[in-house]
């Protein structure tokens, strides 16, 4: 049976570890609150960009650039998002469970997987199976920037006009609410264009380009990658710290719940110690009475 001053440590322990989950749980909140204000600013900008180009698409030939233009596929990358560091509950194991499940699909479908991943909770994961990774990028978590975006970007479009895979798909966790993510599987390359359904919405899309369909879609479909990934850095990032402000507001009351357990026992343990001292006394009296 624990002894009180055992009680005791258990009790200091659990409310030292309140404290930390608690600051936690404050800084999260206020780094979740920037990062929802960067993400709701650029989400309206990038379903724009998208309509656009894949209207813009419709109507042209799909040989006129490279990043439009299909192809049979052999080989697939996915790049799967997981944060730089942990105490955020399911959130880094639900993306990796989904790109796996991915992977895997891909895999008896018969085609080539190439593995690509953003933080190291993901290149962990699969460093630990001996799984051979084409890229690492690492250190984003909290310091993402356009251009960390622009370089991810320009790297798979590289490599795929190279024709080193034949198709791209981003997994990640978009962000819904402060307690639920959801992780899409995105396809990134090749760009889809949106298919009419009617004659009349396809005569809507007659459009004239200046100075040529070469250059607008030269500099707008980079563009449009770009994009895609910087938001799903910024989706990724706010719903990471919802998920540790979550973790840490569950972890701070089951330590609460804890230390209410722990000095109840304490309570009793001492009642007991102190009415076991009581008997001795009373038993020691009697006996010097005789």
């Amino acid at each position: 049976m624990a002894t009180l001053r055992d009680i005791k440590r258990r009790i200091n322990s659990v409310k030292s570890t309140a404290k930390i989950t608690r600051a936690m749980k404050m800084v999260s909140a206020a780094k979740l609150r920037r990062a929802q204000e960067r993400m709701f600013a650029l989400r309206p900008y990038a379903e724009k960009i998208g309509e656009v180009l894949s209207s813009l698409s419709q109507p042209v030939e799909q040989d006129i650039h490279p990043l439009l233009m299909p192809r049979p596929r052999k080989t697939v990358e996915v790049l799967i998002l997981t944060s730089d560091k942990g105490l955020c509950g399911a959130f880094n194991s639900n993306v990796i469970k989904a790109g796996v499940n991915l992977i895997n699909r891909l895999k008896s479908e018969g085609f080539e997987v190439s593995i690509s991943t953003i933080g190291r909770k993901a290149r962990d994961y699969f460093k630990r199976r001996g799984v051979e990774l084409r890229e690492v990028w690492t250190g984003l978590s909290g310091k993402i920037t356009y251009s960390s975006a622009q370089d991810i970007a320009r790297n798979l479009m590289e490599h795929y006009m190279d024709e080193t895979f034949d198709e791209v798909h981003l997994v990640y966790n978009e962000f819904k609410t402060v307690v639920a993510q959801k992780v899409v599987e995105l396809k990134l390359l090749p760009i889809a264009p949106v298919e009419h359904e009617t004659e009349k919405e396809k005569e809507m899309k007659d459009f004239l380009f200046e100075p040529s369909e070469e250059e607008v879609f030269n500099r707008l479909l980079p563009k449009s990658i770009e994009i895609l990934v910087y938001r799903a850095l910024l989706e990724s990032q706010a719903s990471e710290e919802a998920a540790r402000m979550t973790a840490m507001e569950n972890a701070t009351t089951n330590a609460e719940d804890m230390i209410d357990r722990l000095t109840l026992e304490y309570n009793k343990a001492r009642q007991a110690s102190i009415t076991k001292e009581l008997m001795d006394i009373v038993g020691g009296a009697e006996a010097l009475k005789e």
